[in-house]
């Protein structure tokens, strides 16, 4: 749990329920020009914290980074971040605190799924600049005016997913997934695409939120005709699946979503995780990348700049809430104005930025940028990622 500094409760600007995080302007400032603020709401403690905290820290880190560079058009950047604790409904309560009482100039957050699609019909009744930090495609797909998004999408991973086996001949699939948002945006996105790819899914089962013994499912699976498994989950459910695997004696191949893309995962899920591939971000593999792939000095600075501060290892996720927070600023600048029409303007014609997620190329009809080739598919050797040649 990230712990609220008792400076910001004596400030007593939020709720204790909220996590404040934001400069602090003395009085000598007062007369000084309003700082940008950055409003944020996410899932820093609860079921999805691994997301949300690491998300957290990293806009800390990076608002404490460009105020001591001297702020953003002059200004100061203020954040103002709520932990919605993985509620949807805690999250449409702060996003309506963050659009009428802290009037923010952006939106940079949305840990989960649900919370983000709580927050979007507000933030485009409100017109407010919104850059959602979550997986699924339906953030995006239809376009909504005010709504952006820095991850990969579920579909996306299924894409890669699914060439990665046909380069290994594989034709046959068993699905198992969660029975959560992002889980069922994923597996139904999978049995969207799978048949461009010429494979056929010969098992299909699923598993609840609470389910600490997936091997029911497994066994099931392994009686079938299948030549790799695919787990559309994330938080604790994969890597139940990933131990559960091992413990029936399945042999095959198995992949993972995007969704679990941290170390975390593979201590979860301990020797079992070998030989496990998913798609990721460049980021978990940023030692291992050419010197002259255009992303290693973006993933190198934030891993060096993420762990001197935090003694942590990095993950996808906090990548994501760097990638949301510099997209925000940059469409500032662009805007020369934190005028909200002007800067949504600037974010959808994004062109070119090297993020920790891949190279984003924004447009009218793409809120994201990202295409495939974002995707490194990274396989678990010796208990860390390595990745695929």
């Amino acid at each position: 749990m990230h712990p609220i500094r008792p400076t910001l409760r004596r400030a007593g600007r939020l709720a204790a329920a909220a996590l404040t995080l934001s400069a602090v302007f003395s009085s000598t400032t007062a007369l000084a020009q309003e700082p940008i603020r950055i409003g944020s709401f996410l899932s820093a403690t609860g079921p999805a914290a691994f997301l949300g905290d690491p998300e957290l820290k990293t806009l800390e880190l990076y608002v404490d980074k460009l105020n001591a560079a001297g702020g953003v058009l002059g200004r100061k950047l203020q954040l103002v971040a709520y932990d919605d604790a993985g509620d949807a409904e805690k999250a449409r309560t702060f996003v309506k605190r963050l659009l009428e009482q802290d009037k923010v100039d952006i939106i940079v957050g949305g840990s989960t799924t649900g919370a983000t699609m709580a927050a979007v019909p507000m933030v485009e009744a409100a017109a407010m600049p919104f850059i959602s930090l979550a997986g699924a495609v339906v953030i995006v797909e239809p376009v909504k005016k005010w709504v952006f998004k820095t991850p990969h999408t579920d579909r996306m991973a299924c894409e890669k997913i699914f060439a990665d086996m046909k380069t290994r001949n594989m034709t046959k699939v068993a699905l198992i997934a969660g029975t959560g948002g992002f889980d069922k945006s994923m597996r139904a996105e999978c049995l969207k695409v799978v048949g461009n790819y010429g494979v056929e899914v010969v098992a299909d089962e699923t598993y609840g939120a609470s389910d600490t013994d997936m091997t029911t499912q497994l066994t099931k699976i392994k009686g079938s005709s299948a030549q790799a498994v695919l787990n559309a989950g994330f938080g604790q459910g994969p890597a139940i699946v990933t131990r559960n695997f091992r413990q029936v004696g399945l042999t095959l191949p198995l992949y993972q979503s995007h969704g679990v893309a941290s170390r975390e995962y593979i201590k979860l899920s301990g020797p079992a995780a070998e030989g496990v591939r998913l798609p990721a971000a460049a980021l978990l593999v940023a030692d291992l990348l050419a010197a002259e792939d255009p992303q290693k000095p973006v993933v190198v600075g934030y891993t060096k700049a993420y762990g001197d501060k935090y003694k942590a290892d990095v993950s996808a996720f906090g990548g994501h809430a760097y990638d949301g927070l510099m997209l925000a600023v940059n469409a500032i600048k662009a805007a020369g104005s934190t005028d909200k029409a002007k800067v949504r303007d600037a974010l959808e014609a994004t062109k070119g930025y090297i993020g920790t997620g891949g190279i984003v190329n924004m447009s009218a009809k793409d809120h994201m940028g990202l295409d495939l080739s974002a995707f490194r598919m990274l396989e678990v050797r010796n208990g860390d990622w390595t990745l695929v040649k």
